[in-house]
């Protein structure tokens, strides 16, 4: 976030982009003035939304999966960190907080991360977790799920939304002793 100006001596010198400091570089890379980072700009992090517990399982399950896939699809190819986001042309810290879950990926991210990781984007999100067909598999391995199943099939659009809206209501209004 810093323009690069004529090295100076061997160091190097930097303006700041926020307060328009000229400085030499620091060792943190923040400018002494206002603490900015002066550090090539990092694609903003896409913080997931705060959801209802219910909903929270599943979205934080899907995040941890893509996390996990993209820390074994790096450790798989034999990169470290650094190497991942030089391909990526991020900083290092960028591959960290997608890793531990503090970002998630943008789209154009996803696609630098499949293209440093030599797989397609499909691939990178294949490895994210079960397809379509285990998890449906899984679904219907659950005796309550498979019951209902049979009885969804013979309702009309009108009876499901009703069996859906009772279902809603009965998990945001639960009653006491029943």
């Amino acid at each position: 976030m810093a323009t690069t100006l004529a090295p100076v001596d061997s160091r190097e010198v930097v303006r700041c982009d926020d307060c328009h400091l000229v400085q030499f570089k620091t060792a943190n890379n923040l400018c002494r003035r206002c603490r900015a980072s002066l550090d090539e700009d990092e694609p903003e992090p896409i913080l997931a939304p705060v959801l209802p517990m219910v909903e929270a399982e599943h979205t934080s399950r899907s995040e941890v999966q893509v996390a996990k896939a993209i820390r074994s699809l790096r450790q798989r190819s034999g990169l470290s960190q650094r190497q991942l986001a030089l391909r990526m042309g991020v900083p290092r810290t960028y591959v960290s907080k997608i890793e531990n879950e503090k970002a998630t990926p943008t789209l154009s991210s996803l696609a630098r991360l499949a293209n440093a990781l030599e797989v397609t984007v499909p691939d990178l999100l294949h490895e994210c977790g079960p397809s379509r067909e285990e998890e449906i598999k899984d679904l219907l391995a659950d005796p309550f799920i498979a019951e209902l199943v049979e009885f969804t099939s013979k309702l009309n659009t009108m009876q499901l939304s009703s069996v859906l809206a009772q279902v809603r209501d009965m998990v945001m209004h639960p009653r006491r002793g029943a």
